[in-house]
């Protein structure tokens, strides 16, 4: 069976794309921790991320670093922060998180509430954003 990423990058469930490639899709986190929240991940279905071939590996690390340039430069904060847990999908994947401090990189802290319009808001900023 399919992993929601993979459905999400089918297009059999909506997500707030912010980046894709040949290889790999970036979108807002739904349940973020911070505006900007953002996942990455590969087309290719992996569960765990050190199975990622050697150059899909460095790949997605170079895909997640532009999205990280991209959220920097729409998301106000010191940093970028990242992620790789994957206990929670069976899908390799990275979590990019704007930060101003360490604490702020708890996947348990509360979520951030935001409605569809911030969400497009956001989506729509980082896009332009990682396309330049």
């Amino acid at each position: 069976m399919a992993s929601i990423f993979t459905r999400i990058v089918n297009g059999e469930i909506p997500s707030y794309k912010v980046a894709e490639s040949d290889s790999f899709f970036a979108f807002l986190d739904i349940n973020p921790v911070a505006k900007g929240h953002a996942l990455v991940i590969p087309k290719k279905e992996v569960d765990y991320i050190f199975d990622l071939e050697d150059d899909l590996y460095r790949d997605l690390f170079s895909f997640a670093k532009r999205v990280g340039q991209a959220i920097e430069a729409t998301v106000s904060c010191k940093r970028i922060g990242m992620i790789v847990f994957g206990l929670d999908v069976p899908h390799a994947h990275i979590h990019l998180i704007p930060i101003n401090k360490g604490s702020e990189m708890n996947l348990s802290s509360p979520k951030v509430q935001l409605d569809s319009k911030e969400f497009q808001e956001i989506a729509l900023k980082i896009q332009k954003a990682f396309e330049k």
